[in-house]
């Protein structure tokens, strides 16, 4: 003889909560989530009478020559000998690559001249130098 149950378990899962549960999330990372900024090195940008906003933030690498005569290229300090091989390298992977020159009002011309060498070495030609507008 069978028997019948008086209680029917259940076996759906409750999901009136589960809208609840994933704003929350989303709020929580929204909160949390750091953006990065460009760190680079301490400089202080000359000024420009007339300046052009780059188009494209996507396909820039940036440059920073402080006014000390470092240079720093992706949050790494390097010699201005070894630009030619990371940009070339940065250049291989994107050909729509725009180098931006970030350099310290006080930085010797010379180091910029050897930069800007070193960037036609390694078909980097596409270069912007970054400036502050002028304040009349």
């Amino acid at each position: 003889m069978k028997l019948k149950r008086k209680t029917q378990i259940s076996t759906d899962i409750p999901t009136a909560s589960m809208p609840d549960i994933i704003f929350m999330l989303l709020i929580f990372f929204m909160v949390t989530t750091v953006l990065r900024e460009y760190s680079g090195l301490p400089i202080e940008l000359p000024r420009a009478k007339r300046i052009e906003k780059l188009k494209s933030k996507r396909h820039t690498s940036h440059i920073w020559v402080s006014k000390e005569g470092m240079v720093s290229i992706q949050d790494k300090l390097h010699s201005v000998d070894n630009v030619r091989h990371i940009m070339y390298e940065v250049r291989a992977a994107d050909p729509l690559l725009t180098v931006s020159l970030k350099a310290d009002k006080s930085a010797k011309m010379g180091l910029i001249s050897e930069i800007h060498n070193e960037l036609r070495k390694a078909d980097a030609l596409k270069l912007n130098y970054s400036t502050k507008t002028a304040v009349e």
